[in-house]
């Protein structure tokens, strides 16, 4: 199996946290389709941790909490599919979860089985209590090679935080996405703490092993399981517009039940999604400003990344507290003077459009805001 774009979805931990049910799950499936997240590209559902019952049946199989999903886990799945939507769950390479519910340590062909029978299309599979003498490489292989046998195209999802340098062996375990940071929470020092983090490992994404820089917390004002501080619309759009552009996998973590109308504008941005699932798969790169003597590069920075079309996208953060200047030049971005070639420069987030007409574009970005365009080659 092969993904070819970063999964789209939504995942119950961030808003929900233990408190799962197939009420919830359900209940969610219908406002996926009804409120547009499908047709927009979020196809996967994710269950998270705390779904199972405490212990093992007596067949050494994985249940369900029946208290939680009476009807049991194909039934759900049934209904998610029935949707037009795809299944996903969760386990983790220890003996025990995060939650200190049964692991897949030494289970991991009888889970896989079990999962691909109850019609899970997406695993995603966490790192807490694994044994310290068994290396995450291996770990993650076992559980690799078990869903490469189930009979079933499952994506997995490998959760390690990047710790044991997880980026120089993600890609060999059969993991399509690898989580390179910590847990998200639902606040802007959180965001910029994972935004600062990818810029040195953002090149080790890649077409069929994903950077997953964790959840997105837009639209959850404060709410949820993750909440800590809430963020504003202008930081929400940062957040997704960055994630975006890095290929991580978009998966929403807000109550998708009753979203706001602001949380629905930023995650339906046709423009920005399209960005982040460009069949040509290229890693984002960053582009020198110049600016170095008066920008901190920690907190302001610009990325390009070529588009399948020939389009080349540019996103312009600013993480500071404020408001700051920000320049690139048209060489940066192989359009040097002699090629007789600009930009048209359209803005994804106002829809207006400008015309580079001379060398260097700058703008105005503002604190804890972006600007990203997406440009098409003209001659001048």
């Amino acid at each position: 199996m092969i993904v070819t774009r970063p999964p789209m979805g939504w995942n119950s931990w961030n808003t929900f946290g233990p408190d799962i049910s197939e009420e919830v799950v359900m209940r969610s499936a219908d406002a996926m389709v009804e409120n547009g997240l499908l047709a927009a590209g979020y196809e996967y559902l994710v269950i998270d941790d705390c779904w199972s019952k405490r212990v093992r049946g007596a067949d050494g199989r994985l249940e369900a909490d029946p208290e939680k999903f009476p009807h049991g886990m194909k039934y759900v799945a049934d209904y998610v599919h029935s949707k037009g939507l795809k299944f996903g769950m969760y386990s983790c390479a220890g003996p025990l979860t995060c939650a200190r519910y049964p692991g897949s340590f030494d289970h991991e062909f009888v889970d896989a089985a079990t999962f691909a029978a109850w019609g899970v299309d997406y695993l995603k599979y966490d790192y807490c209590f694994h044994p310290s003498t068994r290396r995450g490489e291996d770990l993650y292989r076992r559980m690799g090679v078990a869903l490469a046998n189930c009979g079933r195209d499952i994506v997995f999802s490998g959760c390690s935080w990047g710790v044991e340098d997880t980026k120089q062996w993600m890609a060999g375990t059969g993991c399509h996405l690898w989580r390179s940071t910590g847990d998200i929470h639902d606040s802007w020092a959180s965001i910029r703490s994972i935004a600062q983090a990818q810029l040195p490992d953002q090149i080790y994404g890649r077409i069929n092993c994903f950077n997953d820089m964790d959840m997105l917390v837009v639209g959850m004002y404060g709410k949820g399981h993750a909440a800590l501080t809430g963020c504003t619309d202008e930081e929400y759009r940062t957040h997704f517009s960055l994630w975006a552009f890095l290929s991580s996998p978009l998966m929403i973590g807000c109550d998708i039940r009753n979203m706001s109308e602001g949380a629905r504008a930023i995650l339906l941005n046709p423009e920005v999604i399209a960005i982040n699932q460009d069949g040509a798969g290229r890693m984002a790169f960053r582009i020198y400003d110049g600016n170095a003597g008066w920008n901190d590069p920690a907190q302001s920075f610009v990325f390009g990344r070529l588009m399948e079309n020939g389009d080349i996208a540019i996103g312009l953060f600013n993480l500071a507290d404020g408001a700051c200047c920000q320049h690139f030049a048209a060489e940066n971005l192989g359009l040097a003077v002699g090629t007789g070639r600009t930009l048209v420069l359209h803005d994804v987030w106002s829809g207006e459009d400008t015309v580079m007409d001379n060398e260097i574009f700058q703008c105005d970005v503002p604190a804890h805001g972006c600007r990203v365009f997406r440009a098409r080659v003209v001659e001048r």
